[in-house]
């Protein structure tokens, strides 16, 4: 279409663009410009361009092998938006004359070669969101659980995609159980994790008697012999193991005896050994080297009383209590968390927190005893307890070493309880480290939201070609108001062009009166510049 006016082909120093009379009474605002075909398309800074047409069977905006300017957004046939039948040219090509081409619709296949980028349409136009096209093929979109739900269309279309809603269901409910459930695991790791085994320990002792022809003499109070054999002499071990060991897998790294103490002591019979021999003691440092039993071996051939004393390695740290505190609270060794909660038990139990100050205990005959205090803080319980925890009770084995009888090797057998990390604990750390079905359940939450967007994009071109199919005419004229709007948006346009593109609208009463004030406003106009070129000053 040609423009409304020719073309001014005036001086530089041209008057400003003639107006339109809007009404009575009203400022005159300035003309615009006319964005029919004759003017290429703006270029907004957003990136609203079309491409160039290499459309369908002529090229999309021109004549074959031509190029044409990209159109409106979001067309059905062409333009930036890109729908099913949409191709990279625009639908409003330009050969550089003021005529529409033949045909500027592509192919209903080119679609499929590659994005849309553009403005997606606002009416019954685009298919493909141009936003998502043009980062579908480049980059991975965020995932989420409301891509993978089926639109309600496609479940009235196809009633058996309930059954699929029905699992997606069922997949939420299964995952927050998942979920929860590795909550728990978690809270439960922090608190230690033990149960109660038997260990049991062999004290065994064997009896060397001296040879005949012994020549050496034994030193002093327990120094070793000259010659080894020479004087009589025993021997005792101290080992253990786990009961149910035994019964496990023999391929499994059994746990080391000495793994279990913090310090063993044995103590010998004073008078045989005297002061400065008799104690066998072993305490456990940052660099000790576990070991599955313990040794020692002195000269003799009397029966040696002994006491074995082996103190526990609790993990985490268990403390004696006070023996009042102890009766008191039914404990008696125990660690510090599991302590300081049966006190608040009994202060709960018997109301002790005071009603106005609830940061206060008041002590009651039994805790003014213990604590020597009639009130305390809650602050204060840790420090004031700390007198009042002692280190455990080693274990204590009176054992005889005996050298008597035919038997040369004894051994006696002692069961204790020890606690040892539940077998559970490290089953639940491989759950959680686990990662072989997570990425296995990513691979499939990632096939399932591609084939819903296929879904999805087939239901759109099926409700495009059925728009299409029912009313043609109709479908034509809302997709030529989509492709208007859009293009009015991307050039800036105010006011309808549709309508001002026909004849009848120059047919209206206030036409002649703009037609006089434009030619009014180029008489004055060049009279100004006629006075301004000879010098004459209008008084």
């Amino acid at each position: 279409m040609a423009q409304r006016f020719p073309a001014n082909a005036g001086t530089p120093n041209s008057a400003p663009s003639p107006q339109r009379y809007q009404g009575p009474g009203q400022a005159v605002p300035p003309l615009r410009q006319y964005a029919g075909p004759n003017f290429p398309l703006q270029q907004r800074p957003g990136g609203f361009s079309g491409g160039s047409g290499a459309g369908g069977p002529q090229g999309a905006g021109g004549p074959p092998g031509g190029r044409g300017q990209g159109g409106g957004a979001g067309g059905p046939y062409g333009g930036s938006g890109g729908g099913p039948m949409g191709a990279r040219g625009g639908g409003m090509g330009q050969q550089g004359g003021g005529k529409r081409p033949n045909d500027s619709r592509g192919s209903p296949q080119q679609n499929k070669g590659g994005a849309n980028c553009g403005t997606g349409g606002g009416g019954v136009g685009g298919v493909n969101n141009s936003a998502a096209n043009c980062q579908g093929g480049s980059s991975k979109k965020k995932k989420k659980l409301a891509d993978k739900i089926l639109p309600q269309k496609v479940r009235n279309l196809v009633p058996e995609s309930q059954a699929y809603m029905d699992l997606l269901a069922f997949e939420r409910k299964l995952d927050s159980t998942i979920m929860r459930k590795r909550l728990d695991i978690q809270e439960a790791l922090k608190r230690p994790m033990k149960q109660k085994r038997k260990l049991r320990i062999f004290i065994s002792n064997t009896f060397y008697p001296a040879k005949e022809a012994g020549g050496g003499v034994g030193g002093d109070g327990g120094g070793a012999p000259q010659e080894e054999g020479s004087v009589a002499s025993w021997e005792l071990r101290v080992e253990g193991r786990l009961l149910e060991d035994a019964k496990n897998d023999p391929n499994k790294v059994k746990r080391k005896f000495s793994s279990f103490f913090k310090s063993l002591v044995i103590e010998l019979d004073k008078d045989l050994y005297g002061p400065d021999n008799h104690l066998v003691e072993w305490h456990r440092t940052p660099s000790t080297q576990e070991t599955d039993g313990f040794q020692v071996k002195r000269p003799g051939d009397k029966n040696v009383r002994c006491t074995i004393l082996l103190l526990l390695d609790y993990q985490p740290l268990q403390f004696k209590l006070d023996p009042r505190l102890a009766r008191l609270l039914g404990l008696h060794t125990q660690t510090r968390p599991i302590i300081i909660s049966a006190l608040w038990q009994y202060i709960k139990t018997h109301k002790l927190q005071d009603g106005h100050e609830r940061e206060f205990v008041n002590c009651d005959k039994y805790l003014e005893q213990i604590f020597a205090c009639q009130r305390m803080k809650f602050a204060e319980i840790p420090t004031r307890l700390n007198p009042l925890l002692h280190p455990p009770d080693p274990i204590v084995i009176n054992h005889i070493i005996s050298v008597e009888g035919t038997e040369q090797k004894q051994t006696a057998c002692y069961d204790i309880d020890v606690e040892v990390d539940d077998t559970l604990k490290a089953q639940m750390n491989n759950f959680l480290l686990s990662t072989a079905s997570q990425q296995e359940i990513q691979g499939l939450d990632n096939k399932i939201h591609e084939t819903v967007e296929t879904i999805n994009q087939l239901k759109t071109n099926r409700e495009f070609f059925l728009s299409f199919a029912k009313d043609p005419q109709q479908f034509i004229n809302k997709w030529i108001v989509s492709q208007t709007r859009d293009l009015k948006t991307m050039t800036d346009v105010v006011g309808n062009p549709e309508e001002e593109r026909r004849s009848e609208y120059y047919y209206q009463p206030w036409a002649q009166e703009a037609v006089c004030r434009y030619f009014y406003t180029k008489v004055q106009q060049k009279r100004a510049e006629l006075e301004q070129a000879l010098g004459i000053r209008n008084n």
